[in-house]
């Protein structure tokens, strides 16, 4: 497998591009390797610019349930681009894509259009904090919501102290007013809320963590979460940028049970273009500008060309997928790829929900981020590259989530087993 041409552009990139990469983990440096670049995709398969085709389980991280390049929606953002690119001002596609998006969310009454993810969180939270009149905000460890100052934080000294800041540039002040506990720990929640109820706006969770691997929730986990939320007059925000539309039309609450009154979505929604949107119940979202005091702006929120992407896409996902056969695949893939682990006598646990899925190396359950930094990261890094070399493109880091889209065919499935099975052997 040659990678010269990605070896070179890579080097140039370093010159021009902090770190050669517009996104730290892109730059492969968890796994001890270097980057291929991307000449182009199409379904669930990927092409460096040297030439080497993969089966493609990152997909764009996760936007790209359809697969790549699906013709429909190619074929719509082409006819939106003929219109124009840009208009900042609004538009009937905006109207019908907060319909499609409410319909699919119950527990929402009101959304908006923004451009990120972390431009949806940020928002969601700063309209929390308007809505209740309260500043500090709980979140989990290992759970990412974006790159907003007020969420890169790491927990403190204890299960319900006061964050310190996560990332050089991130002010003390404003870290302290983020609470940080354990993913999937109702106690060290109800402590915290016990400490800082009174003054706590919001609680932010993926309500299935994608950025510490794949971690599910426990049993009771989000209905204790909503039920301490409504106790105490805290906005619960459910961070579904990863979970939306992904295993079912709607969000991971459908399948919970569970009504968040704040949904913060993205990734699929914009059909492979940067997109983010927030929503909730109607006296929430009717605080925020111009219809309240809590200001949000962008540019580019209702992008014409996302609306034409993310439409063509949600309206396939509704009309014409078969979610219960997409997990069948998923779970088919894991299950054997478990298989082979056994037999190679390599200790791993699969996380899998729906078409989601991380191999962690570790022979014990993963349930938080302490149990997910266990894990053997260096073998994680040898199993990734010896995929690479047999034709399969994983996130390359044991703390991420791989995808399943609808474009991989049980003959991909094959040849992934086939080149796990290889990757094995060399291990």
């Amino acid at each position: 497998m040659k990678r010269s041409r990605s070896l070179d552009l890579f080097e140039e990139a370093k010159k021009l591009i902090p770190g050669g990469v517009n996104s730290p983990v892109r730059a492969f440096g968890s796994v001890g390797s270097s980057p291929f670049f991307v000449a182009k995709a199409h379904g669930s398969k990927i092409w460096d610019v040297d030439g080497n085709r993969y089966i493609d389980y990152m997909a764009s991280w996760g936007p790209m349930i359809l697969g790549h390049s699906h013709p429909a929606v190619v074929r719509e953002i082409r006819n939106a681009a003929g219109r124009g690119t840009s208009y900042g001002a609004p538009t009937a596609a905006e109207v019908e894509m907060a319909g499609m998006i409410i319909q699919a969310f119950p527990s929402m009454d009101q959304v908006r259009m923004v451009s990120s993810g972390t431009e949806a969180t940020m928002s969601a939270i700063r309209l929390a904090r308007g809505y209740t009149k309260r500043e500090k905000i709980l979140k989990f460890e290992g759970c990412y919501h974006g790159h907003a100052d007020s969420l890169l934080v790491k927990a403190g000294s204890g299960v319900a102290t006061l964050g310190i800041p996560g990332s050089p540039g991130i002010p003390r002040g404003l870290a302290a007013l983020t609470v940080t506990v354990p993913f999937n720990d109702l106690d060290a929640v109800k402590l915290a809320v016990r400490k800082h109820g009174k003054d706590m706006a919001c609680i932010i969770v993926e309500p299935a963590a994608g950025n510490m691997g794949l971690v599910p929730p426990a049993t009771g986990f989000l209905e204790g979460l909503r039920k301490l939320a409504t106790k105490n007059g805290i906005v619960l925000i459910f961070d579904e940028v990863i979970t939306g539309f992904r295993l079912r039309f709607g969000g991971f609450q459908y399948l919970a049970g569970v009504r968040p009154d704040m949904t913060c979505l993205g990734k699929i929604i914009g059909g492979g273009l940067p997109v983010g949107a927030f929503g909730g119940r109607r006296e929430i979202m009717e605080a925020l500008a111009p219809s309240g005091p809590v200001y949000q702006a962008g540019t580019l929120s209702g992008n014409p060309l996302a609306m034409a992407a993310g439409m063509a896409t949600l309206a396939i996902l509704r009309d014409d997928c078969d979610y219960r056969a997409l997990e069948r695949r998923t779970r088919r893939l894991c299950s054997s790829m478990m298989s082979l682990f056994r037999k190679k006598g390599i200790p791993v646990h699969i996380s899998r929900c729906g078409s989601m899925f991380t191999v962690f190396f570790t022979d014990g359950d993963v349930t938080d981020y302490a149990s997910a930094s266990r894990c053997d990261t260096k073998l994680f890094a040898r199993y990734f590259n010896a995929m690479l070399r047999h034709g399969v493109s994983l996130p390359p880091s044991q703390f991420e989530t791989a995808f399943v889209s609808f474009a991989h065919s049980e003959a991909d499935i094959e040849r992934t087993l086939d080149a796990c099975g290889k990757a094995l052997a060399g291990l």
